[in-house]
């Protein structure tokens, strides 16, 4: 059996990041994490980033905006996962260029992590964000580096806080605002799932140059189905306040940042059901649980369990 690739994840200690971390060291995978100095010093990512060591990951000293350390760093392994936020998307163009001097990454799997950015219909500001994610892509093929995009849609731990953007971030129990009429699908993943799918892509052959969709079929539904099943497990109806698009562009144009943007979010998930009003074809993308059917992820059916 081939060994298992050599991953460099750079933004191991974000969101996303520490999960993706924590499952390619329990797959087995040698695992290098890019640390910079500013995140050594900050207490509770020191503390993530001793866990990391502890479990056996290799610390690398480098910033993404130090070319040479990248190099240095990216020389070190064969896979290069980004898990930056949304304000360093834009600069992957620097891993990019690393990834070229360096000449010996075998797969690079960009920081996307959400929705597909060439299959959404979105409004600014989000237009602009997702625009600079498909220019990344396009600057990754033109390089002929290898690539897997993963477009794993929501974060189930998200979920209350797109329920609660017009209202309070937790599990609702009196009422709901929904915007739009709450029929278009999305797709709600939990995230050590999200990282277990990623981690078994890396040496896949089948995911080289696609798109990984984590869209397992129980976890496709519309807000409305979603907030029914929340219903029948804390048995009680809540009030419907269902917000007609036209007030929710009105919103987003009114709103301030950071409210904008998540209503931007809400509205492409939500209204114009861009997770999932698409059929997955062989010609660009792979569906994860198809594709490893022995995962056992979590429904979000038992996700909800937690919080009754």
């Amino acid at each position: 059996m081939a060994a298992k690739s050599k991953i460099l994840i750079i933004g191991g200690t974000g969101y996303i990041g520490k999960f993706i971390v924590e499952a390619s060291f329990k797959s087995g995978h040698p695992t290098f994490v890019l640390v910079r100095q500013s995140t050594a010093s900050d207490l509770a990512k020191a503390k993530l980033l001793e866990s990391f060591k502890n479990s056996g990951c290799t610390l690398l000293h480098g910033d993404l905006y130090d070319h040479e350390s990248l190099v240095k760093a990216i020389k070190q392994v064969d896979v290069v996962i980004a898990t930056v936020g949304l304000v360093q998307k834009e600069d992957q163009v620097k891993i990019i260029a690393a990834i070229k001097e360096a000449g010996n990454i075998k797969r690079f799997l960009p920081s996307e992590f959400g929705n597909d950015v060439d299959r959404v219909n979105v409004v600014e500001p989000l237009k602009s964000l997702f625009a600079s994610g498909a220019k990344i892509r396009r600057t990754i093929e033109a390089e002929g580096i290898p690539y897997t995009y993963v477009s794993c849609n929501s974060f189930a731990g998200y979920v209350w806080y797109l329920l609660g953007i017009l209202g309070e971030p937790t599990p609702p129990r009196e009422k709901i605002s929904i915007l739009g009429d709450g029929n278009p699908k999305a797709v709600i993943n939990k995230e050590d799932d999200i990282a277990t799918y990623t981690i078994r892509a890396v040496d896949d052959p089948r995911t080289l140059n696609k798109i990984l969709y984590v869209r397992p079929p129980p976890n496709i539904l519309s807000f409305n189905e979603f907030i029914a099943l929340w219903e029948n497990k804390i048995g009680k109806t809540l009030e419907k306040i269902y917000v007609p698009e036209e007030q929710v562009l009105k919103n987003i144009k009114e709103s301030p940042a950071p409210v904008n943007l998540m209503l931007a979010i809400y509205h492409s998930i939500v209204i114009q059901g861009d997770q999932a009003n698409f059929e997955i074809q062989p010609s660009f993308g792979v569906e994860a649980s198809e594709l490893y059917p022995d995962v056992k992820y979590t429904t979000f059916d038992e996700y909800l369990n937690q919080f009754v």
